[in-house]
């Protein structure tokens, strides 16, 4: 009786133990980190699932309780991981649809280089079960496949083009070598750029060959650009030059013009000063129309002067002029009252001797007279000249 008690106990003592370690298991449940990726906490249910086998089953309404807990634990795991497997699938399969999409393509480089990232995208995208994962594999792999083999024929019938493009280009390189030393530069550079057209047009030789190729034209066509560059240079050293030339004729023009002195000796050096601008030569287009309407102005403002200056000066000639005839007809109108006393004295009673001086001044009168008319008319004669 004794011995069956103890046993009794042991067997209490037993089941005590495994439902402790049990409830030590469904805790760990608990605490597995969802955050972790799915192979790991697979790996870990695995083997919670395994030590609660080892654990001895009592039939007891409360371990029947504890294992529903931690199957209950469990299978939350096992439908999050049918969640995540679903949104994976949706995700590889929106890859599938992509690389479907890129593998029509013709854009060589950048579809390459989508169906590299949609591969690296789904290398990120976790497991959506392994048969799953198969089955969109094969599926996903067809689309580049498919991609890949359209671009190796595209590449192949590319190498037929190569050799063709080669010739085509090294043509080009000697014509660009037989326009080296012209001086035509404008009617050169267009025929450059016409020959920079045809390269473009003609496509690519390859890899192998195309770099030196272009190295080669551009060697050609260099040779002509730094012989226009320099003379470039040179006439823009000239043109520099011959704009501080032309801005000193300016200043010197702008010098005389605002003296408002309108000397013979001023309007010889202006006009050497524009005989001088004509012999410089250009500035440059940019800076021609510029300078050229400073100097103008400083020109005009001189020989508008100028001809103000003339136009009051032949003003005050005139209004001269006009007094002087004034004071002549004067002059003539009172040497014709004189003879006219003379002749009313010659009426009465003088001597003979008197008569004769009277005639004699009369004479000398008249004469006078027509000097005066005839300076009249050579004065009026000068205004109407003038």
């Amino acid at each position: 009786m004794e011995k069956d008690y103890e046993e009794m106990m042991e067997e209490f003592d037993d089941m005590d133990a495994d439902i402790e370690a049990k409830k030590v298991l469904i805790e760990e449940a608990k605490q597995i980190d969802e955050s972790q990726d799915w192979n790991a906490v697979s790996r870990t249910i695995n083997d919670l699932k395994r030590r609660w086998k080892k654990i001895h089953y009592s039939d007891s309404v409360y371990e029947d309780q504890l294992r529903d807990e931690f199957e209950g634990i469990i299978d939350k795991f096992y439908a999050k991981r049918d969640e995540l497997y679903d949104e994976n699938k949706k995700l590889k399969e929106q890859l599938i649809e992509k690389a479907k999409e890129v593998s029509e393509s013709d854009q060589w480089k950048e579809a390459t280089e989508t169906v590299k990232d949609l591969m690296e995208e789904w290398k990120k995208i976790g497991t959506a079960g392994r048969q799953t994962d198969d089955e969109l594999w094969d599926r996903f792999n067809e689309a580049r496949q498919k991609f890949y083999d359209r671009k190796h024929d595209h590449w192949k019938a590319m190498n037929d083009r190569f050799s063709e493009v080669k010739d085509i280009k090294k043509d080009l390189i000697e014509k660009a070598k037989a326009l080296q030393d012209s001086d035509q530069w404008k009617a050169t550079s267009d025929k450059y750029r016409d020959l920079m057209d045809e390269w473009k047009s003609a496509g690519s030789a390859g890899r192998e060959y195309e770099d030196a190729l272009w190295q080669s034209f551009c060697e050609a066509r260099q040779v002509f650009y730094d012989r226009r560059n320099e003379h470039f240079e040179q006439l823009h050293a000239r043109q520099e030059e011959n704009y501080e030339k032309k801005k000193q004729l300016v200043q010197h023009a702008g010098l005389i013009a605002g003296t408002a002195s309108y000397t013979r000796e001023n309007t010889e050096t202006m006009k050497n000063l524009s005989v001088q601008w004509k012999e410089i030569g250009s500035c440059g287009r940019d800076k021609e129309n510029e300078i050229w309407t400073s100097f103008r102005t400083k020109m005009d403002d001189y020989f508008d002067g100028l001809r103000a200056f003339n136009d009051q000066k032949h003003e005050d000639w005139l209004e001269r002029m006009k007094d002087t005839i004034a004071h002549k007809n004067e002059q003539i109108a009172n040497q014709k009252r004189q003879i006219q006393r003379l002749n009313d004295d010659m009426n009465g009673l003088v001597s003979e001797s008197d008569l004769g001086d009277m005639e004699q001044e009369i004479q000398q009168k008249e004469k006078f007279i027509s000097q005066l008319e005839k300076e009249i008319e050579d004065i009026e004669s000068k205004i109407n000249e003038g």
